[in-house]
């Protein structure tokens, strides 16, 4: 039993960029609309089938399941857990029988999925459930700070709704509505305050459930997923949950031993300097790192030492700079 091609349905080419799949949608949509066709099944039946294809294609994670899988991507999931084991296969027959009717998994699917599709309601309308709205992808640039602590945006969103003037239909008295010229959708600003939690990183994705677009039926909104970029930081570089930094130590304390101060994101910390500390010894401070995201655990910072030299020394300083070169000649 062949697949629906969803690109086919909407006219596109299978390398289609997502404006050429909007527009084609937009399109079609139009044209095979309900309240366009009044009474019209087969135009209702296109309809249906044309929303059906924009849902998945629209979407980058289904379209990708689909160019894979076809008309089965729901099941990638389980196909991917299978260890991409091949079609499971069904056979229908008598005990004893060699004859009988065999089935693929997405055959069966297929048949069973048309079967119940095909049952209406006591009104004789045909039930279909509610489309679920479109997600939507925003960009977010936190500091080094924000991302320790967590933080919040408040975001001004772009999002398509049905048409306030004509309900969606896109028509007015059997004219093209001149709001939405036709298309039954409409851009919308939306300001929205989202929390960004602590333990973000670069390419972290933070889930709002759904603040996406609108369903065009009465279904559940889609979610909104914010993609963050994490802001260079002066003086700390970060690896996963850990934190670098160089901290100047003058060479008086380097030789003696003292303590010194260390930058992390919360503020600075102390840092103990043993006596006769080499350059570039690199201390390990545990939990002074980034935290985990989604947990309290938090990496370390590794400061590494980097001796200051005295500059511009008085005459003394150097008199006694050339005792110790006496002292010490292989220094």
């Amino acid at each position: 039993m062949a697949g629906k091609d969803y690109y086919a349905i909407l006219g596109v080419k299978r390398d289609a960029s997502e404006a050429d799949i909007k527009k084609a949608y937009r399109k079609l949509a139009r044209q095979h609309h309900p309240d366009v066709n009044p009474g019209d099944k087969s135009a209702e039946a296109r309809f249906k089938e044309i929303n059906e294809a924009y849902e998945v294609l629209s979407d980058k994670d289904k379209r990708q399941k689909y160019d894979q899988f076809g008309d089965q991507w729901q099941y990638a999931d389980q196909f991917a857990q299978s260890g991409g084991q091949g079609t499971r296969f069904w056979d229908f027959r008598q005990a004893g029988d060699t004859q009988g009717f065999r089935f693929e998994e997405g055959d069966l699917d297929g048949l069973f999925g048309d079967l119940f599709q095909g049952f209406r309601s006591a009104t004789g309308q045909r039930r279909t459930r509610p489309r679920r709205g479109r997600d939507l992808e925003h960009p977010v640039e936190v500091t080094l700070e924000e991302a320790y602590h967590g933080t919040s945006r408040l975001l001004n969103l772009a999002v398509e709704e049905p048409c306030s003037v004509c309900q969606g239909t896109g028509r007015i008295q059997n004219a093209l509505c001149g709001t939405c010229r036709g298309s039954g959708m409409e851009t919308r600003s939306k300001r929205l305050e989202v929390k960004i939690p602590a333990g973000v990183d670069n390419g972290s994705r933070v889930r709002v459930a759904g603040k996406g677009e609108p369903s065009y039926s009465g279904g559940k909104s889609g979610d909104l997923y914010l993609k963050i970029s994490l802001k260079q930081h002066r003086e700390l570089e970060r690896n996963g949950d850990d934190l670098y930094v160089e901290v100047p130590v003058p060479l008086t304390v380097a030789i003696l031993g003292g303590n010194v101060q260390a930058p992390t994101p919360k503020g600075k910390v102390e840092l103990k300097i043993p006596e006769g500390t080499q350059n570039g010894r690199t201390f390990r401070l545990t939990g002074q790192g980034m935290p985990h995201l989604g947990s309290s655990a938090c990496g370390d910072l590794l400061a590494k030492v980097k001796v200051v030299l005295p500059g511009n020394l008085s005459d003394e300083e150097k008199k006694l700079f050339q005792q110790l070169s006496k002292l010490r000649p292989d220094s």
